[in-house]
């Protein structure tokens, strides 16, 4: 992946100087950009809106394949970046320019005239531009967080809402309510617009129930008007109308069979075909979610060693769930030592992430994020010890992983470990630049 330009990080550095708070929820900064840019946003092809907490990513990476699959061109909204901030920016199935992006940052800043405005919605308001100037087919709209005040909540008309797994996470701007965070992101939803909602809690569904009927939007819901299964090696999606048999994703984990199922249940509201469905969920892609690292300076030293190396960017305890049921599943076939390199932010849950690898993982080597507020490496340590996982510390992730490779656990297959490096995307991001 392509690092950005000194001159693109320096004008997005002139957007984090146009409002004291990093993120500041609410729709009136935005609209009026967009209205001094002759409203983008109202000249945009079909859009699907995707909120949640986890998997929109991964939802967003099936719904386009599928898309393009069937011959249509997509543009595509997500965020945050990983390596590039253009990686956020799909244009018709590219990613956009940075010259490009460079000149619809300059225009909103213009339009803006130096008024408040976050990042976030500066850079919505860019990513709007770009589309309404590029034919498509298409947009597939990732949610930045929440959803009733977020900036990308202008569209009027969605061509379809959907809502992947609800849970907790950024506690400092959504708080610790469940079912006020269901209703953020209930917000997306519109009238007699088609939505379609992963498997909830039983306390998030009836949220999502009842703040759907307010508006009057049509939704379904996985587990009870659709479902998605693996079953004898395929992918068996079903509704009311069809039964499916289809291969299994590449994304690896139970969770991405929802994940997929999701966004089956959005294509075929879309009319998106059988065949192109299928092609689309054999051929998602969506870095550092459960991926295995094969190539770089970082897989050599673990290939050399016959150890395993997988990069993961979830954050929350929702995630770690996830992440922990896919490393005890490879455990069962496969056993190995499992050792955490992890990163993790000051604002997460590290407690709530690491609960779910007691008994799991062995060790634990923690590591700071570059260039991010991580929690310190000695609280991580302490976090990890309270569960029974042995804990180090390494300056980087290079040396996390000699590290591990050499005081791997004794015992059978000590000297091929399964390591996981885990806790943040900015961490992940980090590893896949080097």
């Amino acid at each position: 992946m392509r690092k950005d330009s000194p001159a693109l990080k320096h004008a997005l550095r002139e957007l984090e100087h146009l409002h004291p708070k990093k993120i500041d929820l609410g729709l009136k900064r935005i609209e009026r950009v967009l209205a001094k840019l002759d409203s983008p946003q109202h000249k945009l092809p079909p859009t699907v809106h995707i909120a949640g907490t986890n998997g929109k990513g991964s939802t967003t990476a099936f719904l386009r394949t599928m898309a393009e699959a069937q011959g249509l061109d997509v543009h595509v909204y997500t965020s945050p970046h990983l390596v590039s901030f253009c990686e956020r920016i799909v244009l018709a199935g590219e990613i956009i320019s940075e010259p490009k992006l460079l000149d619809i940052l300059a225009r909103v800043q213009d339009a803006n005239a130096g008024k408040p405005l976050s990042f976030f919605e500066a850079t919505t308001a860019a990513a709007f531009l770009a589309f309404s100037e590029t034919p498509a087919d298409l947009l597939i709209l990732e949610v930045g967080l929440g959803g009733r005040y977020d900036a990308t909540n202008v569209i009027d008309r969605p061509a379809a809402v959907a809502i992947t797994p609800i849970d907790y996470d950024h506690a400092e701007f959504l708080g610790r309510d469940l079912a006020q965070i269901a209703r953020e992101k209930a917000g997306i939803f519109k009238a007699y617009t088609p939505a379609f909602s992963a498997e909830q809690s039983s306390l998030v569904q009836a949220v999502l129930d009842a703040e759907a009927g307010k508006v009057r939007a049509v939704l379904k819901n996985m587990g009870e008007h659709f479902s998605a299964y693996a079953q004898q090696g395929r992918l068996v999606y079903e509704d009311d109308n069809c039964l499916l048999d289809l291969p299994l994703p590449q994304l690896r984990g139970e969770h991405q069979i929802r994940n997929a199922g999701l966004a089956i249940a959005v294509a075929k509201c879309l009319m998106i075909d059988d065949k192109a469905i299928a092609k689309g969920i054999e051929t998602a892609n969506w870095p550092a979610r459960l991926q295995p690292l094969s190539t770089g300076p970082f897989a050599a030293l673990a290939n050399d060693a016959g150890a395993e190396l997988w990069l993961d960017g979830g954050h929350n305890p929702h995630a770690a769930r996830a992440l922990a049921a896919s490393m005890a599943e490879l455990d069962a076939k496969d056993p190995r030592p499992l050792i955490l390199i992890m990163g993790i932010l000051a604002n997460k849950d590290a407690p709530g992430f690491l609960d779910a690898f007691e008994g799991l993982a062995s060790a634990l080597i923690a590591v700071p994020i570059p260039d991010h507020a991580s929690l310190s490496s000695e609280n991580l340590m302490d976090i990890a010890k309270g569960r029974g996982i042995k804990s180090a510390a390494a300056n980087n992730v290079n040396n996390a992983i000699k590290a591990a490779l050499l005081n791997a656990p004794t015992g059978k297959n000590a000297s091929r470990p399964r390591i996981l490096i885990c806790g943040s995307l900015y961490l992940a991001g980090s590893v896949l630049e080097t």
